[in-house]
């Protein structure tokens, strides 16, 4: 009995953890990756590092993007994709 006290604390530690830092991350991890697997030719993007422009070519075998800016054409991993904005501006209107 009073082993099973001592673990208690360990086994609540480990739950708030769970609940409140690994599901979190699982969960985002899952979002980001369906929000990369939907992108698609046309869409308005930003990439993490605040680039903004147009995807004019996916490649899924090495998972990477085109994207088109007004200073030419880049080559990005499709994971440096922070957000779209053909649904914002489309919202917007």
């Amino acid at each position: 009995m009073e082993a099973l006290n001592q673990f208690v604390p360990l086994l609540l530690i480990f739950a708030v953890a769970y609940f409140f830092m690994i599901r979190p991350q699982i969960k985002r991890q899952k979002e980001e990756k369906k929000f990369i697997e939907a992108l698609k030719k046309g869409d308005k993007v930003v990439t993490k590092s605040g680039l903004h422009g147009k995807i004019s070519d996916i490649n899924e075998g090495n998972q990477t993007v085109v994207i088109e800016t007004s200073a030419g054409k880049l080559k990005f991993e499709s994971s440096s994709i922070s957000h779209e904005l053909s649904k914002r501006e489309a919202a917007a209107k």
